[in-house]
């Protein structure tokens, strides 16, 4: 499922206020390999156990979001740091 784009144009880091984008597939690919390994981590310091059905990334490619049943995690320590996934 994928986000409404309506929404996308709205939507934003809640840190950062910096817009976001789709995670492109093969980024998403390769952060799920890394998850998968178990090297990622939340804001919060706690493991991404699970991989992401889909991402949005902000525009200066720092920040990760889950989304979820086509529902963006648009929380702050819920977000990834990108700079943790070798390969980008």
């Amino acid at each position: 499922m994928s986000i409404d784009k309506g929404l996308l144009d709205i939507l934003c880091c809640p840190v950062t206020k910096t817009p976001v984008k789709p995670l492109a597939k093969d980024k998403l690919d390769i952060l799920n390999r890394a998850i998968g390994e178990g090297g990622i981590k939340l804001r919060d310091g706690s493991a991404v156990e699970t991989p992401l059905e889909e991402g949005l990334i902000t525009q200066d490619g720092k920040t990760i979001y889950r989304v979820s049943d086509g529902i963006p995690i648009m929380l702050e320590d819920q977000g990834i740091a990108a700079n943790q996934v070798a390969g980008w």
